[in-house]
């Protein structure tokens, strides 16, 4: 560890705080990043990354998540008592693949592999997790906050600036600040969920097997070769079954599943289980002063809980980062909350009426919707954000949750993609995607520019930012030359048009897109002087 303490102490080292940590480290902060267990947690855990999430990581350039997550198998029910198919579903509504959005489906990875894999990235940046260290209690002042920490009963303080608490739904940090816990635990709902090693005759492991009732007594099984060649996920639920003697015993285990599997069943272990009730709930503000926190820590609920904590995760690192690099007023840090919230507020309102309609229903699948691929997510509300092409009149009331609606984009909302970029100007790049653009460490300025001319003053307004946080490309119409120019600034050809046309601009407009590090649209302007609008609300002296 240097001499001198980084200014950044994670607490928490599950994907939520490696993500908050990863971000902050390809900003160029350096970071802490501590947990209280003494070894790396087991387990399937969350397993399912959704669209919006794999856009995260990929930003991160994290490829592994969508490369070795797997889609959702079908899910396959059976007659009762036997095991003669009752019908095949899909546990996820179907989306087309459109070039706005390159990942179209969920995948699945367990927790324990997602882990690994953020750490070693982290570990490119000499940045490692001590375990076993945990956050004993913190005092803050507006120059910084001093931590109590303790590793094997030895006690050490220490002083940083900032303090992210990604510490679970049990979290210290949370607790510490004194945040108030909004909603409910739904005790009606409980899962008995953990990783088994089972082969059963006639059990393929193509589908996601599910056998008896959601709400009486009910089994669904998953295939992951993660945990073996032969293991499952399983998740085991019901009234008529005693969920709490069940997560103590392994026996019970063993017994309930071969009760609800009519065929021969030959057990291994149980891997790892643990006892699941829905929790409703969420804090009245993501931070006080210099501490924050995220996921679980805010919102400890089933589900989008995951993802959407990484999510909270990445809209924090790049505010941290500018406001700690002397770029940004500490204002700045409010919009984490400010933005945060709705979304999380809207997100427990979705996962309860599926909660609902599946407990209804008794079916796991129901009320399943696209809303769930977080698409649609956005920050339109957001003080920081600017739009000089909507009226405040046309302003809706605040949807964050919404679902994608691809005919309508505004600042506030996710940046599309478009694939086939053709480069005729600037340094030589690695990527055709816009997507191959934003990262997490800079704004990048897209100029929609009949001509490169035309683009010219608005590029020249740039001069006044800071090259390090600030990138800009001039995006020109399918019709322009492709003769290759002499540009400093990054100039493309939209040879196939899908660039103007998922950002909804016309061939001879001049239209100006500012993405965020976050890859949500900071503003839409018609020139130099709005960007400098937007800018003036990030940056100091701006």
């Amino acid at each position: 560890m240097n001499s001198v303490h980084p200014p950044v102490l994670v607490v928490g080292a599950g994907p939520v705080g490696l993500v908050a940590a990863l971000t902050l480290l390809q900003n160029g902060i350096p970071v802490r990043i501590i947990d209280k267990d003494h070894h790396p947690r087991i387990g399937q855990r969350g397993v399912g990354t959704w669209p919006r999430s794999l856009e995260v990581y990929n930003f991160l350039d994290v490829s592994e998540v969508n490369s070795l997550g797997k889609s959702p198998p079908p899910i396959r029910s059976y007659k009762p008592g036997t095991l003669e198919p009752l019908k095949d579903s899909s546990m996820v509504p179907h989306l087309e693949p459109t070039p706005a959005i390159p990942f179209h489906g969920p995948k699945l990875m367990g927790q324990q592999l997602l882990d690994v894999i953020l750490r070693r990235h982290l570990e490119k940046f000499s940045c490692s997790v001590e375990m076993g260290t945990e956050l004993r209690s913190f005092e803050q002042c507006d120059e910084g906050v001093t931590a109590i920490l303790a590793k094997n009963g030895i006690s050490e303080t220490f002083d940083t600036k900032w303090i992210i608490g990604a510490d679970g739904a049990k979290s210290v940090v949370r607790k510490q600040l004194g945040l108030t816990f909004l909603g409910e635990t739904r005790d009606d709902i409980r899962i008995v969920t953990g990783d088994i090693r089972l082969t059963g005759v006639g059990l393929d492991r193509v589908h996601w097997h599910r056998f008896g009732n959601f709400n009486k007594r009910g089994l669904s099984l998953r295939a992951t070769d993660e945990i073996a060649e032969d293991g499952w996920q399983f998740f085991l639920y019901g009234r008529e079954l005693d969920l709490t003697k069940i997560a103590e015993n392994e026996e019970l285990v063993f017994e309930t599943i071969a009760s609800l599997i009519p065929t021969e069943i030959t057990f291994e272990k149980v891997v790892w289980m643990s006892d699941f009730r829905a929790n409703i709930r969420m804090v009245n503000k993501f931070s006080e002063g210099r501490v924050f926190v995220a996921g679980d820590a805010a919102h400890p609920t089933g589900g989008q809980g995951l993802n959407s904590g990484v999510q909270d995760a990445f809209n924090l690192g790049w505010k941290v980062a500018l406001v700690q690099k002397g770029l940004a007023d500490k204002s700045l840090l409010e919009t984490y909350s400010a933005e945060r919230l709705p979304v999380i507020s809207e997100m427990l309102e979705v996962t309860t009426s599926i909660l609902d309609k599946a407990t209804a229903s008794g079916d796991l699948t129901a009320g399943r919707s696209p809303v769930l691929y977080m698409l649609g997510i956005n920050c339109r509300f957001s003080t920081i954000v600017l739009d000089e092409f909507v009226t405040s009149v046309e302003r809706k009331p605040i949807n964050a949750y919404g679902v994608l609606d691809e005919g309508h984009l505004e600042a506030g909302d996710r940046a599309p993609d478009a694939p086939n970029m053709l480069q005729v100007g600037g340094a030589e790049l690695d990527t055709t995607t816009l997507f191959g653009l934003y990262r997490p460490w800079y704004h990048t300025m897209l100029v929609f520019s009949p001509s490169l001319t035309d683009a010219t003053p608005i590029l020249g307004a740039l001069e006044a930012y800071d090259k390090s946080v600030v990138r800009s490309a001039v995006v020109l119409p399918s019709s322009a030359s492709v003769t290759p120019v002499t540009s400093p600034d990054l100039v493309l050809v939209d040879r196939d048009g899908y660039a103007y046309s998922t950002y909804l601009v016309e061939a001879g407009q001049m239209k100006v897109f500012v993405i965020r590090p976050d890859g949500v649209i900071g503003a839409i302007v018609h020139g130099a002087e709005g960007v400098k609008r937007y800018f003036s609300n990030i940056f100091l002296d701006a």
